[in-house]
């Protein structure tokens, strides 16, 4: 109630600041936090699965030679795009956390007494712009590398046809990997989208 009294007798301008940092803040942190608890159990079984997929002999068709290509080859869930993937995922947890503290600044710009200079609300704003932005580009560059190996996976299925290594199709687990890391890219695009919101209320005051 003490809460929303002050809130009340809060300039216009600045109540507004503080209902842009809890909404914003409140809304960025559990869409990012739940898409990337979604997205790093996805990737982990994925990872799990293509580990334990590379272990196992390749069948092969009696009669017809099998290819010398090594096992696990073309996988989007090992190489640079697991790894990009995992990065921009790891970046999304900071950015969790980054929305989250707006909620805190929205606390204590409630309170004169504990109130922030602008220029370090704004310097936290530009931060987490930055977290998002580094995560976007870690997760777009790892997504360039698994729809790479997808469409050398989707060329390489004739070849499998007739060597019989079926780990050269294109299974459901593959397709899993690109919405898991579709996922990280989402999430990010919205921190971005909430902070430049609270950015944007933040510079009319």
């Amino acid at each position: 109630m003490a809460n929303r009294i002050d809130s009340y007798s809060l300039p216009p301008a600045l109540r507004r600041v503080v209902t842009a940092f809890r909404f914003g803040g409140w809304l960025s942190f559990w869409i990012q936090i739940v898409l990337a608890v979604v997205s790093a159990i996805v990737l982990l079984f994925a990872a799990g699965s293509f580990g334990a997929s590379s272990t196992v002999p390749v069948q092969t068709i009696p009669g017809v030679p099998q290819a010398q290509v090594p096992s696990g080859s073309f996988n989007p869930g090992t190489g640079a795009g697991l790894f990009l993937a995992v990065l921009g995922l790891l970046v999304l947890f900071v950015g969790a956390y980054w929305a989250y503290r707006y909620t805190r600044i929205a606390r204590k710009l409630r309170n004169a007494a504990d109130r922030p200079k602008r220029g370090d609300v704004l310097r936290i704003l530009y931060i987490g712009l930055g977290i998002n932005l580094v995560g976007m580009l870690l997760t777009i560059l790892g997504a360039q590398a698994i729809v790479g190996s997808l469409v050398a996976k989707s060329f390489a299925q004739g070849v499998g046809i007739f060597s019989g290594n079926f780990q050269r199709f294109i299974n459901p687990l593959d397709i899993f990997v690109v919405q898991a890391n579709t996922n990280t890219i989402m999430a990010h695009f919205i921190g971005l989208v909430s902070t430049l919101g609270i950015l944007r209320t933040a510079d009319r005051q």
